[in-house]
């Protein structure tokens, strides 16, 4: 049996358009952004003259859909592009389309229509921030979706009954090559001590997988007269929200008190272990996350590569990961840090692509609309409920 290829479907409530895509995941290999494709079907009788339409949205939302201050939603919409796909304004014959996309057109036949979306190279990934335990509803995130719908126009009023909405995600993944391992040392002098403290610390490597444990090597040499009374290692990640504030949020996503000392004129050569994981921090507020789609698992969220040249201020939030080694290092004077910074890539490492030439079997998953939690029928368009993949 040939692998797989799952084909996710949606239709709208009134049954006029529906939407088939080959994946929800779109990689951003920084130089280069997949596109987005897939094919909506129309019914021509339900449509009743009308057009239909598909749009690519992005969105950067940060507060919930019910926080509207003064008629002012919390949210900004960084990109949207609409195509009208029936009456097609081009040949179906003359569309350049993907393999997915032709076995798609032929299996649903005359009304399917090919939809072809680029990215622009400025837009963020998805990624959003944890809300509290209690809170409902959307929070600070930046969203992607496919959205179609009929209308008599592109800029006519939509029921919501003519609309369907489906979630993507725009991914990185782990780059192939890396540099060199992160490594720091330092030397510090104390008053009232002839000789220093000397201190080391490593990582393996520049990169590491999500659910990957890191090792961190540290060595020490404490010629001083103080004494190291305890070594905390932590791993921090920074979310900053470039897009309206940039405002920065630094947790501790895992933390190792070691309880080990030195003492003056010792040296140590020791390897700690830490591992983070969202599962140890999902109470946490304030903690970024990777886009999910539905009600499914998500991670941390991955580090923000960036294109060089892209303005940051554009690009939502910027997630980065530091292991931060301290020492504290007591004395007759009292007692003082003396701190490490690692820098480090915390990625998703690049799925392992069908062979060209390869068969795939489609699988079709269909989304019910009406059967989920939440949903009321409204005449005007909206926003897709917070339990709504």
């Amino acid at each position: 049996m040939g692998p797989k290829n799952i084909i996710f479907k949606k239709m709208s409530k009134d049954k006029s358009v529906a939407v088939y895509m080959g994946k929800r995941d779109f990689i951003d290999h920084v130089n280069t952004v997949e596109p987005v494709d897939g094919v909506v079907l129309i019914d021509p009788e339900q449509l009743k003259g009308k057009k239909a339409y598909v749009a690519l949205s992005c969105t950067f939302r940060y507060g919930r859909d019910d926080m509207d201050v003064m008629g002012i939603a919390f949210r900004r919409d960084i990109y949207l592009c609409t195509r009208q796909v029936y009456p097609a304004l081009q040949d179906k014959k003359q569309c350049t389309i993907t393999k997915v996309q032709e076995k798609l057109l032929r299996k649903l036949g005359e009304n399917a229509y090919p939809f072809f979306f680029e990215f622009p190279d400025n837009l963020p990934c998805s990624v959003g921030l944890q809300p509290a335990p209690k809170d409902v509803g959307k929070h600070c995130a930046v969203e992607f979706e496919v959205k179609a719908f009929s209308a008599e126009s592109q800029d006519a009023k939509v029921r919501k009954r003519s609309t369907v909405h489906l979630m993507i995600r725009k991914v990185q993944y782990a780059p192939e090559q890396t540099g060199p391992a992160p490594s720091v040392s330092i030397t510090r002098d104390f008053l009232m001590s002839d000789k220093p403290l000397h201190v080391e610390a490593s990582l393996e490597k520049p990169s590491y997988y999500h659910g990957e444990s890191i090792q961190v090597h540290i060595n020490i040499n404490n010629e001083s007269n103080k004494s190291v009374k305890n070594i905390i290692i932590s791993v921090d990640q920074t979310a900053t929200v470039v897009l309206y504030s940039n405002d920065s949020y630094m947790k501790s996503v895992d933390l190792l008190e070691t309880g080990d000392s030195l003492g003056a004129g010792g040296k140590m050569e020791k390897t700690y272990t830490l591992l983070p994981l969202l599962a140890n921090n999902k109470e946490r507020r304030g903690i970024a996350l990777d886009g999910k789609l539905k009600h499914e698992d998500t991670n941390l969220a991955s580090s923000s590569i960036i294109k060089e040249g892209v303005l940051k201020e554009v690009l939502g939030i910027l997630v980065s990961y530091r292991v931060m080694v301290k020492l504290i290092v007591g004395g007759l004077m009292g007692t003082s840090e003396v701190g490490l910074e690692l820098p480090f890539q915390l990625m998703h490492p690049k799925p392992d692509s069908v062979k060209e030439g390869e068969e795939e079997d489609m699988v079709f998953e269909e989304f019910r609309r009406a059967n989920l939690k939440g949903m009321q029928e409204d005449e005007e368009e909206g926003n897709i409920s917070a339990g709504e993949p």
